[in-house]
């Protein structure tokens, strides 16, 4: 399948779909998914076109990595989470539903289940308060 420029992760790259922007440079782009496994559940993308894996060239691959591990300490400093899962889908078979490579960040807390993916929105209002405390986070730790 070839890389469809108008999936919806490309859409917000080009600013015609809106996100709450956790994180951004010249590479990649961080943000909170709007069907949240749980409190803070962001995606990195990269700023190139890649389906997924196997379309990824490893100089924006890297980029992805490098921004996965710093959102990774803001979440960590600034929600407490007690664990992290760190998760990449590559087809529909393993659930992949945005063919715009993208890694998860699902912070896991305890005594807090984690949601299904895919079932519901979460509030905008919500995602935006927790989008600007993890953003406040990157900043504290890039001056710090």
């Amino acid at each position: 399948m070839a890389y469809d420029t108008d999936n919806v992760f490309a859409q917000i790259l080009e600013g015609k779909m809106p996100a709450h922007k956790v994180f951004e440079n010249e590479h990649t782009f961080a943000f909170m998914d709007i069907m949240p496994v749980s409190v803070g559940h962001t995606l990195i993308i990269p700023k190139a076109e890649a389906e997924n894996i196997f379309d990824l060239e490893n100089e924006p691959g890297s980029e992805v990595f490098k921004t996965t591990k710093k959102i990774a300490h803001a979440i960590q400093a600034s929600l407490k989470p007690t664990g992290l899962i760190l998760t990449q889908l590559n087809g529909t078979d393993a659930g992949q539903t945005v063919f715009h490579y993208h890694m998860h960040i699902i912070p896991v807390y305890e005594k807090m289940p984690l949601r299904m993916h895919g079932k519901e929105v979460e509030d905008s209002d919500a995602l935006a308060k927790t989008a600007k405390t993890i953003e406040q986070a990157v900043k504290d730790m890039d001056s710090g």
